[in-house]
């Protein structure tokens, strides 16, 4: 993953060369798949364009009067930026569905927040909701919690382009709580929302990993497909990471009481067959028994034979030099 760490989390889409080349560089398999600009753009807007009338009717159902909802904006993005534009006060709810516990990351901030509160308990419509520069009350969170169900409910869709969220989406949180709160890394869409009144306006912010958006939205393959192409790409990045080699020989026994008199300069001797002994592992894993020996001026070991835990148990529990060599 070291191609993709090199380019910063502002850099989207924008390495010299061939899109085949941008695309190669900047696709981040361990965290999240990513896929062209413009594809990605695209998909998120025609998403954006279905929800937007849905979602219209059901906050204006939710409130007995209509408020305004827009399309501002389709960028891409990263999903821990789903809260960078918010301010300090605003409240954030993360939903989950069968392909991704954080399918969607949704924030609205404290002006919106102001202008459902105003408008649901009876707030005259053309005039300024208080502005909220305080941390959120119990009351604008349930608020914020209905406005992020009704959102889900219209991006969620049905049939094959469904998201298949898990709905109802969990409370909204608030304050600290959503400041902290650790958002996993990861190519992303974001989508902003203007929520409107004559003489009032804030914003809901949607944010789906690009994974989610991508799936059978690009009219070349469906979901299958695209999930046996994510996890070759997954394959291929691991097989890409590189991990610290070690080798190691078997000394000989000592009992306890041997141990403990060991003196510093004190020599000990190789068991007579430690060199045919020798293991090889990564991250705290054997891997293979090989043969100690030199080559050169280099020391080298040669792998014998795949390390077989359990039989590597059964020769621990014979007398020394009587298990496999």
């Amino acid at each position: 993953m070291s191609d993709a760490r090199q380019i910063g989390a502002d850099t989207v889409m924008t390495s010299p060369g061939s899109p085949a080349q941008a695309r190669s560089l900047i696709i981040e398999r361990l965290v999240g798949d990513s896929g062209e600009a413009d594809q990605v753009i695209d998909a998120g807007r025609a998403m954006a364009e279905r929800a937007v009338p849905l979602l219209q009717k059901g906050l204006s159902g939710e409130l007995g009067v209509p408020v305004i909802v827009d399309l501002k904006a389709v960028e891409v993005s990263r999903v821990p930026e789903a809260r960078s534009r918010a301010g300090d006060n605003f409240a954030m709810t993360i939903v989950g569905s069968p392909a991704s516990s954080d399918a969607m990351t949704l924030v609205i901030d404290a002006a919106a927040i102001a202008i459902m509160v105003s408008t649901l308990f009876g707030g005259d419509p053309d005039m300024p909701a208080s502005p909220i520069e305080r941390d959120l009350s119990p009351i604008e969170a349930d608020v914020s919690t209905m406005v992020f169900q009704e959102v889900a409910q219209a991006f969620n869709g049905s049939g094959h382009r469904s998201l298949d969220l898990r709905l109802p989406v969990p409370r909204a949180m608030s304050g600290t709580e959503a400041k902290r709160h650790v958002l996993r890394d990861g190519a992303a869409i974001r989508i902003v929302l203007g929520i409107s009144t004559p003489v009032d306006s804030g914003s809901i912010t949607v944010t789906l990993p690009q994974r989610v958006v991508l799936v059978g939205r690009d009219g070349t393959a469906g979901e299958d497909d695209h999930g046996t192409r994510w996890r070759a790409r997954f394959s291929e990045e691991v097989m890409r990471s590189t991990v610290a080699l070690e080798a190691t020989m078997p000394l000989t026994r000592l009992t306890l009481g041997a141990l403990a008199n060991l003196e510093v300069g004190q020599v000990i001797d190789f068991d007579e067959t430690a060199q045919s002994r020798a293991r090889l592992s990564a991250r705290g894993q054997t891997l293979f028994v090989c043969d100690f020996g030199k080559l050169g001026q280099n020391y080298t070991v040669r792998i014998k034979h795949p390390f077989d835990a359990g039989q590597d148990f059964i020769d621990g529990l014979m007398p020394a030099g009587a298990g496999r060599a």
